[in-house]
């Protein structure tokens, strides 16, 4: 007897991502991230499920309203709501803030998603302070 294999569904693409390390320094941008798209809708919730545990529920985010496309007021992203702000003042212009009550606020540097990977790498890494 054989048996017929599942076809291999194809694991969603990885989340570029790139954090600081947590210590005791005040820092203004706490990594980057580099999306696929300017789909909130799509790109937040891979971002969200791949935050470290300690960083909580991340109830609010705001990002930059002239170069994210329709965002709504909310979405629910693993049976929680989080709303979504728009913001257009040029010091957002490449971030996304992400709030959790009780726990902090961060700030990540948006890598744009046509960027080459030869030029998204080292913003990534400056971002999150790697030393290389």
């Amino acid at each position: 007897m054989t048996t017929a294999q599942q076809p291999s569904r194809p694991s969603p693409p990885l989340v570029r991502l790139r954090l600081a390390p947590r210590g005791g320094v005040p820092r203004s941008i706490d990594g980057a991230w580099w999306p696929r798209s300017y789909d909130l809708l799509a790109e937040l919730p891979r971002l969200l499920a791949e935050l470290p545990r300690a960083w909580g529920n991340i109830a609010s985010v705001t990002v930059n309203g002239a170069t994210w496309a329709a965002v709504p007021g909310r979405m629910l992203v693993s049976n929680q709501v989080v709303r979504l702000r728009r913001t257009l003042t040029a010091s957002a212009a490449h971030t996304i803030v992400l709030l959790a009550p009780g726990q902090g606020r961060w700030d990540l540097l948006v890598v744009p998603p046509e960027t080459t990977e030869d030029v998204a790498e080292p913003l990534m890494a400056a971002a999150a302070g790697d030393q290389g």
